[in-house]
């Protein structure tokens, strides 16, 4: 089988063509973040409209990259949700509108779902089951998987998820946007002894997390400490340092409460080179194993989408002939296959 992924969730415009025997055959991804830099945050409106534009010579180049006719794709997924409903709608029309002019399926895929299985585009996929960390500017959770459909959730933010705090924090320290991964190679210039933050939640049990009080304290010192290079360079290691730990112990207790010794991590979250060492680093020492996608699969892309939508089209899954979009849509709620 080969299908044709569309990823519209908010501000990348991700198309990728997947197939089950040769794998990744084309992926193309244009990303709106000069349009949205001016504004220090994604403008919703903005972000449907240069969906719009974009999304269909995306298309033809996949396809031209692919070097394939249409005749042989044989589904198509979309992004149904989580996501900015305007964007979604984007790539829910023009997928089910292909998949209808061509006489094939189509399926919405869940975001979520999507990241969750990024890894499975490595040559070395992790086996089921294993622990999820699904870490973004929108979301963080911890999910126990047994097989794709098969979602337990552990543990998730009761406020700002980390991409969020970390855009946040970026922001108060002057950065331009996005800020996490300006953030974090400022981090890199910084003194890990001179601040030290609080690690949130973990001196209580539970997998829950929240960063909105780190990043409260982060303004805090920002305000009391003199605004030189330095000191901006200390305050983004130190809270790097403590989103950083924060995730790591509940990676650590989730796996244990589980008994598991895989974890995966998958968001825009998961590229952070400080999370990962230590992430490699704690489950080493657990006698684990830890599985993240290649960078350019960490944030939204639509090879996640192709991916996930094949294995979802497999199962026999198939969507409504109306665009839908489910901007709130909990990850626990799919179906098994």
């Amino acid at each position: 089988m080969r299908v044709l992924g569309i990823e519209t969730s908010c501000d990348e415009t991700g198309i990728a063509i997947y197939d089950e025997q040769q794998g990744l055959m084309a992926h193309e991804l244009y990303s709106q973040v000069k349009l949205h830099a001016d504004y220090g945050g994604v403008v919703p409106e903005l972000a449907s409209r240069d969906h719009v534009r974009k999304i269909i010579p995306l298309i033809q180049k996949a396809i031209q990259d692919a070097n394939i006719d249409v005749s042989s794709i044989d589904g198509v997924a979309f992004t149904q949700g989580p996501g900015l409903v305007g964007a979604l709608l984007v790539g829910s029309s023009v997928g089910r509108s292909l998949a209808y002019a061509w006489n094939v399926p189509a399926v919405g895929v869940h975001h979520m779902e999507g990241h969750l299985l990024a890894p499975m585009l490595e040559d070395e996929p992790p086996a089921f089951p294993f622990v999820a960390l699904l870490v973004s500017g929108g979301h963080t959770m911890l999910v126990e998987v047994k097989g794709i459909g098969q979602y337990q959730i552990l543990g998730e933010s009761v406020d700002d998820a980390a991409g969020e705090a970390f855009d946040k924090t970026a922001k108060l320290l002057g950065l331009d946007y996005p800020g996490g991964p300006m953030l974090a190679r400022l981090a890199e210039k910084g003194d890990p002894t001179r601040f030290h933050f609080p690690r949130p939640m973990t001196d209580r049990p539970g997998l829950d997390f929240s960063f909105s009080g780190l990043k409260t304290f982060a303004a805090n010192t920002i305000r009391s400490e003199a605004s030189d290079e330095q000191t901006q360079a200390d305050v983004a290691c130190a809270f790097e340092q403590a989103v950083v730990d924060t995730l790591v112990i509940k990676c650590r207790r989730a796996l244990e409460q589980t008994g598991l010794k895989r974890l995966v991590i998958a968001g825009g979250v998961s590229a952070n080179k400080t999370l990962r060492s230590k992430l490699e680093s704690a489950l080493a020492k657990m006698n684990g194993t830890v599985h993240y996608p290649r960078l350019e699969f960490c944030t939204d892309n639509g090879a996640m989408i192709a991916y996930a939508g094949l294995q979802r089209l497999k199962s026999g899954e198939r969507s409504e002939l109306s665009a839908k979009a489910q901007p709130r849509w909990p990850l626990d709620t799919l179906t098994a296959i």
